[in-house]
């Protein structure tokens, strides 16, 4: 097959070029070809017009990996429309609140996903499309029609994505819609992707993580602008990802380092023919430096890492061959971008020390929608942070010390403590609650609940799942902590402030003596 012509920018000039490539395998053994995708595009695009949709507004989407995922991205960008992609192991409640929050006008979801938003169906817009099976109150989506012919008056739209920081509740990262085209906007964006060696080909990408995530997401929509086919899967699974990068003879994949955990573990894992890997990408949480030199002497110097963030989009990038020379770094700032590591009073620290990341690009310009407030607390003159702890060596290059005092990542998820504090808390039982992590050998951290009963002598076994089952009324599953444990007081200080990090480092040692239960 002809490589792609690098002149065409991006998905909607090559599927005029190259209709008949292949740009989805999967989920399952469906195959669409880049020109029926783009006539699908098309017709959801002149359907979103015929609905009022105009530029500026919102389209929410609550739906599993698969092909109506990127129906949607290359819709609304393409119309100038703010996507927000929605997690779908997030409760109803939850779903609800970023839907109204975020003034979608449009919600899209799976049939499943959409038949279990009963109970929040007055805080849902009243655009609401199921896909795939029909759903009381919603409209079918594949009643979405129109010309197969692209629309006129196009330019850029863009992702919204939901995160989170320290209060909780998830807030969108708005950033401003360029006055350009599609096509001038993935020209802009595409340069970034060929630092990782990552080209216009025949390249073939594999997506083993929720689409939901801006990260697969984000280099999963653009290696297909770059003209690579995507095979989909609706989640990881380590002997189906062997099996197809050698069956479908993939050059790249996005991961995060549990899954390098659990490739690792797969018995027969030298079996398999990984001869076609091109770059293996991995981000989303640290990576323990044993695991990543053991990916390395497995598929070669391959494995790229980068530090990114919904607010800051790319921020560091690290190749193999200078991770091998410094391990545990995540690179030097991205093309475009400058690092610089800060005090609490927004002074610059001494190389060496740590500090806040604070990062100043084109990609950092955003702002929290809704909420002002946090956007202001997250700058400093143009230097952005999403709340990130780190330093910087001699060479410029950076280390991860904390990603954020609370924050806890299991498996490349973000998971905020005091959302399932908020929760707890409400609980008849529960006097007082800290929620913090605990190192997991599989997902890098795990969720604990440390909590002070009304009455300790109510603490049993029994009581702990009856507020785990407490938290799954109100959170998605993996909020939900996997373990509690019960203490008469929290350690404070004399103002009465709860000293988290003495409850981790008590855990945490109670974890490294092999006495946790």
């Amino acid at each position: 097959m002809p490589l792609i012509d690098s002149s065409a920018s991006g998905f909607y000039r090559l599927a005029a070029v190259h209709p008949n490539r292949t740009a989805l395998v999967g989920p399952g053994s469906g195959t669409l070809t880049f020109g029926e995708l783009s006539a699908k595009v098309n017709r959801v695009s002149h359907a979103f017009r015929a609905l009022g949709l105009a530029r500026g507004d919102v389209v929410a989407a609550l739906v599993y990996n698969g092909w109506t995922y990127f129906e949607l991205v290359l819709a609304t960008g393409q119309l100038g429309l703010y996507l927000v992609p929605l997690n779908w192991q997030q409760a109803p409640p939850e779903v609800a609140y970023i839907v109204r929050d975020s003034g979608a006008k449009v919600l899209v979801a799976d049939a499943a996903l959409a038949a279990a938003l009963t109970t929040v169906a007055g805080s849902l817009p009243e655009g609401r499309f199921s896909v795939g099976g029909r759903v009381s109150g919603w409209t079918p989506y594949e009643t979405l029609e129109g010309p197969a012919t692209e629309p006129g008056d196009r330019s850029a739209g863009a992702i919204m994505g939901y995160t989170s920081g320290t209060t909780g509740r998830p807030k969108g990262v708005k950033r401003e819609l360029v006055e350009s085209t599609p096509e001038d906007a993935i020209r802009q964006a595409l340069p970034l992707f060929r630092c990782f060696g990552v080209d216009h080909d025949n390249g073939v990408h594999l997506i083993c993580s929720p689409l939901y995530h801006s990260a697969p997401g984000g280099w999963a929509t653009m290696l297909l602008h770059l003209g690579h086919t995507l095979v989909c899967h609706q989640r990881f699974d380590a002997d189906l990802v062997l099996r197809d990068i050698e069956r479908h003879h993939v050059t790249t994949s996005h991961m995060v380092p549990t899954h390098f955990h659990r490739l690792l573990k797969v018995p027969n894992r030298k079996d398999y023919d990984l001869s076609s890997l091109v770059a293996l990408v991995h981000a989303g949480a640290p990576c323990p430096v044993a695991h990543k030199q053991a990916m390395i002497d497995w598929v070669g110097p391959i494995v790229w890492e980068y530090l990114g963030s919904t607010e800051g989009g790319w921020v560091s990038i690290v190749g193999p061959e200078e991770w091998l020379s410094r391990p545990g770094t995540v690179g030097k700032p991205a093309p475009g971008t400058t690092v610089k590591i800060l005090d609490e009073t927004g002074a610059e620290v001494k190389t060496g020390e740590a500090g806040t990341i604070y990062v100043r690009s084109t990609r950092s310009n955003f702002v929290y929608h809704n909420d002002p407030a946090k956007t202001a607390r997250s700058r400093v003159g143009a230097f952005a942070t999403s709340g990130d702890i780190g330093r910087l060596d001699d060479d410029g290059y950076l280390y991860i010390l904390d990603r954020r005092d609370d924050l806890i990542l299991s498996g490349g998820a973000n998971i905020y403590p005091a959302e399932i504090e908020a929760r707890l808390i409400t609980h008849p039982a529960v006097r007082d609650v800290a929620v913090i992590s605990t190192a997991d050998p599989e997902w890098g951290q795990s969720v604990l609940a440390v909590v002070q009963l009304v009455d300790i002598e109510t603490a049993t076994a029994e009581l702990a799942e009856s507020l785990r089952a407490y938290c799954a009324e109100a959170l998605a599953s993996y909020k939900c902590p996997r373990r509690f444990e019960f203490r008469a007081e929290f350690p404070r200080t004399p103002a009465g402030k709860l000293q988290r990090r003495v409850l981790r480092d008590f855990y945490n040692a109670r974890h490294d003596q092999g006495l946790n239960s």
